[in-house]
């Protein structure tokens, strides 16, 4: 996946902004929190994420993919794919999506009635 292909997905998920910050870093964010980052790798797009506690330690392990640098130092559940082989683009996408509806859940319901989320 490319860096325009990475926006152009999250830019298509609900309620999400995108801003560049973080030395260049594509940050996109649901209610002002992040669930996605692409950027920070030298030789390929490196995508960063949030993910449930089970698919952090599956994910860890796997080649190309790590736990993500600073925030998983600091105990967050986050995994980077940095390097070959890594993801596939459709379970890269799987994961992104995954990412946005774990921090959309982490907001307030009354923000999350705001932005038309998780509503049953």
């Amino acid at each position: 996946m490319t860096y325009d292909e990475f926006n152009a997905f999250c830019g298509a998920l609900p309620a999400t902004t995108h801003v560049v910050q973080w030395g260049g870093a594509h940050v996109w964010k649901v209610g002002g929190k992040v669930f996605a980052i692409g950027g920070w790798a030298d030789d390929r797009p490196a995508f960063t994420f949030k993910v449930s506690p089970l698919s952090y330690e599956i994910l860890a392990e796997q080649p190309g993919l790590r736990p993500a640098p600073y925030l998983a130092s600091r105990g967050m559940k986050w995994i980077q794919d940095y390097a070959e082989p890594g993801l596939g683009d459709d379970d890269l996408k799987l994961y992104l999506t995954e990412s946005h509806r774990i921090v959309s859940l982490g907001l307030t319901k009354k923000r999350q009635r705001e932005l038309g989320l998780n509503q049953a």
